[in-house]
Order: structure tokens, then C-alpha cells, then sequence
């Protein structure tokens, strides 16, 4: 006998008030996200930190804070947090292949995307700076790119997104 025989035998209107609420139960839980498969512990979660050497660490990340306006903390380093206004909602990590020459003319093996809010304003900022921009296009289907190099020779590409999800 099932429970819902038992309750019927002792409370008939409670089975039926059951049945009724059915049909909204099962539209409730189909409007709520359930995983059907739940994540293993153990995993990547996001990206923790980029890192990287330099000849001159202290007059790299000078750099970064004086021409580029990345806010440098006691340590040394910056923390960009993610919830940055107009911050893409994701972080992009990619590998190209080994003959690429899209990170030219960097000799390096990574490039540093940064994502702007204003491209046009930042590149005048740079500009202003001293800093030449290797190229620009406003052409691509998720935004707007330049690219820069650093005094260590890193290609560096400024990226503002088009407004909408991140690029899958």
C-alpha cells in the first residue's frame, strides 16, 4: 500500500487537496534550476592570478600603474576583481598554435588581454603617454581590440566588449 493509499483511507480531502496541488508543484520545480548532474569537488573555479617574469618586476608594474592606470597594492601586485562595471562576465583562456603570429611582435610566449570600458578614451590616454598602438580594429564580432606592447616586450591586447554574454 502506498502512503498515498494510507493517507486516503484516514483523510480523503487531504489526497485530493494532494492531487490538486500537483499540477503547480510540477510546474514550480520546472521553473527552478536543478543541475542534473552536480559539479565533483575538485575543480577549477576561476582564475586566480596571472604571473609572470620581468628583468625589472618593480619598474614593470610601475609601469602598468602609471601608463595603463592599474591600481598597484602594498604587495606589488594588482587585484582586478571581476565585478568591475562593464567587466566581461567571464574570463577567456585559450591556447594557439605553437607557429601563431598573432602575439607579434612579442617574443613571449602569453599575451595579457585587459578588458576597457572606453577603447577610444583609453588608447587617447596611452597616446598621450608616450605609448604606440600596434593596431586596431573595430570590426569584430565581440568588440572592439588594440593591441600595445609593455616595456618587457609583452604584447598586450585592450579589449572592449559589446555589451551582452560572454563569447562561447
Amino acid at each position: 500500500m502506498s502512503g498515498i493509499d494510507v493517507l486516503a483511507s484516514q483523510e480523503p480531502d487531504a489526497v485530493t487537496d494532494i492531487r490538486r496541488l500537483l499540477p503547480i508543484i510540477a510546474l514550480c520545480a520546472s521553473l527552478m534550476p536543478v543541475a542534473l548532474a552536480a559539479e565533483p569537488q575538485g575543480r577549477i573555479t576561476g582564475v586566480g592570478g596571472i604571473f609572470f617574469k620581468s628583468k625589472d618586476p618593480k619598474e614593470l608594474m610601475a609601469w602598468y600603474r602609471d601608463v595603463l592606470g592599474i591600481k598597484l597594492e602594498a604587495w606589488g601586485g594588482a587585484a582586478m576583481p571581476y565585478d568591475a562595471p562593464k567587466h566581461p562576465p567571464a574570463v577567456i583562456v585559450n591556447a594557439f598554435d605553437q607557429a601563431t603570429d598573432y602575439m607579434d611582435p612579442s617574443k613571449r610566449e602569453f599575451m595579457l588581454n585587459f578588458a576597457v570600458d572606453d577603447l577610444s578614451a583609453f588608447l587617447n590616454r596611452l597616446k598621450a603617454k608616450g605609448v604606440a598602438v600596434l593596431k586596431r580594429d573595430d570590426s569584430d564580432p565581440s568588440g572592439k581590440f588594440a593591441w600595445i606592447v609593455d616595456p618587457d616586450g609583452t604584447k598586450i591586447e585592450l579589449w572592449e566588449p559589446k555589451a551582452g554574454p560572454a563569447p562561447k
